[in-house]
Protein backbone atom coordinates (compact mmCIF):
# COMPACT_ATOMS: atom_id res chain seq x y z
CA UNK A 1 0.00 0.00 0.00
CA UNK A 2 1.00 3.29 -1.07
CA UNK A 3 1.71 6.21 1.69
CA UNK A 4 -0.98 8.07 0.20
CA UNK A 5 -3.41 5.26 0.50
CA UNK A 6 -2.35 4.51 4.09
CA UNK A 7 -3.23 8.09 4.60
CA UNK A 8 -6.56 8.13 2.91
CA UNK A 9 -7.17 4.67 4.85
CA UNK A 10 -6.34 6.68 8.27
CA UNK A 11 -8.63 9.47 7.17
CA UNK A 12 -11.04 7.50 6.70
CA UNK A 13 -10.58 5.56 9.90
CA UNK A 14 -10.72 9.06 11.72
CA UNK A 15 -14.13 10.15 10.34
CA UNK A 16 -15.81 6.62 11.20
CA UNK A 17 -14.38 7.13 14.49
CA UNK A 18 -15.68 10.09 14.94
CA UNK A 19 -19.30 8.79 14.30
CA UNK A 20 -18.53 6.12 15.60
CA UNK A 21 -20.34 4.78 18.76
CA UNK A 22 -17.42 6.10 20.93
CA UNK A 23 -16.73 9.30 18.97
CA UNK A 24 -17.37 12.64 19.16
CA UNK A 25 -21.26 14.25 20.14
CA UNK A 26 -21.00 17.16 18.44
CA UNK A 27 -19.51 15.36 15.34
CA UNK A 28 -22.36 12.64 15.24
CA UNK A 29 -24.83 15.29 15.56
CA UNK A 30 -24.19 17.05 12.33
CA UNK A 31 -26.09 17.04 9.09
CA UNK A 32 -25.53 18.20 5.91
CA UNK A 33 -26.94 21.90 6.64
CA UNK A 34 -25.41 22.20 9.60
CA UNK A 35 -21.74 22.02 8.57
CA UNK A 36 -22.61 24.35 5.62
CA UNK A 37 -21.33 27.88 6.89
CA UNK A 38 -18.33 26.02 8.00
CA UNK A 39 -17.74 25.11 4.55
CA UNK A 40 -18.53 28.26 2.97
CA UNK A 41 -15.86 29.79 5.43
CA UNK A 42 -13.56 27.68 4.70
CA UNK A 43 -13.51 28.25 0.68
CA UNK A 44 -13.41 32.03 1.54
CA UNK A 45 -10.25 31.29 3.66
CA UNK A 46 -8.64 28.68 0.58
CA UNK A 47 -9.83 31.26 -2.26
CA UNK A 48 -8.04 34.25 -0.21
CA UNK A 49 -5.08 31.94 0.48
CA UNK A 50 -4.16 31.60 -3.23
CA UNK A 51 -5.07 35.40 -4.00
CA UNK A 52 -2.31 36.00 -1.19
CA UNK A 53 0.33 32.79 -2.64
CA UNK A 54 0.65 31.86 0.68
CA UNK A 55 1.34 28.19 0.51
CA UNK A 56 1.61 27.44 3.95
CA UNK A 57 -1.93 29.07 4.86
CA UNK A 58 -3.15 27.51 1.13
CA UNK A 59 -2.28 24.20 2.45
CA UNK A 60 -3.95 24.47 5.65
CA UNK A 61 -6.99 25.67 4.08
CA UNK A 62 -7.27 22.64 1.17
CA UNK A 63 -6.78 20.57 4.18
CA UNK A 64 -10.43 22.02 5.78
CA UNK A 65 -12.20 21.94 2.34
CA UNK A 66 -11.52 18.22 2.49
CA UNK A 67 -12.40 17.81 5.92
CA UNK A 68 -15.78 18.89 4.92
CA UNK A 69 -15.54 16.76 1.33
CA UNK A 70 -15.19 13.68 4.08
CA UNK A 71 -17.46 15.15 6.45
CA UNK A 72 -20.29 15.52 4.12
CA UNK A 73 -19.10 12.10 2.53
CA UNK A 74 -19.36 10.27 5.86
CA UNK A 75 -23.21 11.36 6.87
CA UNK A 76 -24.00 10.32 3.70
CA UNK A 77 -22.90 6.91 4.82
CA UNK A 78 -23.92 6.84 7.65
CA UNK A 79 -27.14 7.81 6.38
CA UNK A 80 -26.63 4.39 3.58
CA UNK A 81 -26.68 7.25 0.91
CA UNK A 82 -23.45 7.32 -0.66
CA UNK A 83 -19.47 6.66 0.55
CA UNK A 84 -16.17 8.44 -0.46
CA UNK A 85 -15.67 6.34 -2.46
CA UNK A 86 -19.05 6.77 -4.95
CA UNK A 87 -17.78 10.30 -4.97
CA UNK A 88 -14.44 9.57 -6.00
CA UNK A 89 -15.68 6.92 -8.81
CA UNK A 90 -17.96 9.51 -10.00
CA UNK A 91 -15.62 12.73 -10.16
CA UNK A 92 -12.90 9.84 -11.77
CA UNK A 93 -15.52 9.03 -15.01
CA UNK A 94 -16.56 13.36 -15.24
CA UNK A 95 -13.08 13.74 -15.19
CA UNK A 96 -12.17 11.12 -18.41
CA UNK A 97 -15.41 12.20 -20.22
CA UNK A 98 -15.11 15.50 -19.88
CA UNK A 99 -11.34 15.46 -21.29
CA UNK A 100 -11.73 13.38 -24.47
CA UNK A 101 -8.37 15.14 -25.97
CA UNK A 102 -6.97 12.96 -23.36
CA UNK A 103 -8.82 9.92 -22.48
CA UNK A 104 -10.33 9.31 -25.86
CA UNK A 105 -9.56 9.95 -29.41
CA UNK A 106 -10.32 13.85 -29.93
CA UNK A 107 -8.28 16.36 -30.76
CA UNK A 108 -8.21 19.90 -29.48
CA UNK A 109 -5.94 22.90 -30.65
CA UNK A 110 -6.09 25.46 -27.42
CA UNK A 111 -7.06 25.76 -23.96
CA UNK A 112 -10.05 27.95 -25.53
CA UNK A 113 -11.34 25.05 -27.38
CA UNK A 114 -10.87 22.46 -24.08
CA UNK A 115 -13.59 24.99 -22.37
CA UNK A 116 -15.75 25.15 -25.23
CA UNK A 117 -15.97 21.39 -25.19
CA UNK A 118 -15.90 20.72 -22.00
CA UNK A 119 -19.15 23.38 -21.33
CA UNK A 120 -20.66 21.16 -24.52
CA UNK A 121 -20.09 17.68 -22.23
CA UNK A 122 -21.49 19.32 -19.50
CA UNK A 123 -24.58 20.38 -21.18
CA UNK A 124 -24.94 16.99 -22.74
CA UNK A 125 -24.98 15.49 -19.52
CA UNK A 126 -27.45 17.82 -17.79
CA UNK A 127 -30.27 17.41 -20.24
CA UNK A 128 -29.87 13.71 -19.69
CA UNK A 129 -30.32 13.82 -16.14
CA UNK A 130 -33.67 15.69 -16.59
Amino acid sequence: MTQSNRQFTELKRVFATLQGPRGCPWDKEQTHRSILPQLREEVRELADAVRKGNDAHMREELGDVLLHVMFHAQIAARDGRFTIEDVIEGLVKKLKRRHPHVFGSARVTSSALVVKRWNEIKREEKRGKR
